[in-house]
């Protein structure tokens, strides 16, 4: 079986739609850097489309999540984990029971396919095929499935 990798801030995570959960009292102390603020990542909602092409990969694909965590922002570790049961559950039936990876290096793993939004920490080396989310050719949900379905 083939795997997935899912990054989660922009992929599956409504991470733009985060600062309307954050205080202007939160902001202002981390001088606007969402990351930053403790807490933040537990509140998150999910991306449209995300939990449903979640489902529908999982049937084909062995998914993994594959997600950085602010260093400065400790709490951001758990909260990350906490959001993937809370919207995946943590039991075997989970899609992604046990394979949850938070890094800094993406570049690190080895996999058929990582869906991710920014070239960062390590992705352009990950070793198997970026699918870039949010860009012309996989703009949303709907492209990625029919790309991988």
């Amino acid at each position: 079986m083939k795997s997935i990798f899912f990054d989660m801030d922009g992929v599956l995570v409504d991470y733009a739609g985060g600062k309307s959960f954050a205080s202007q009292y939160e902001l202002e102390i981390v001088s606007g850097d969402l990351a930053r603020i403790p807490g933040i990542f537990a509140r998150l909602d999910p991306l449209p489309g995300a939990l449903d092409a979640v489902a529908q990969l999982s049937t084909r694909y062995e998914c993994h999540v594959l997600s950085t965590a602010p260093w400065e922002n400790s709490s951001a570790w758990t909260d990350k984990v906490n959001w993937i049961f809370k919207y995946f559950g943590s039991s075997k039936e989970s899609p992604f029971f046990q394979r949850i990876n938070i890094t800094h290096d993406k570049g690190m793993f080895t996999g058929d396919y990582l869906i991710d939004d920014r070239a960062k920490h390590g992705v352009v080396r990950f070793s198997g095929e970026w699918i870039e989310f949010g860009s012309e050719e996989f703009p949303g949900w709907q492209a990625v499935l029919e790309y991988l379905l």
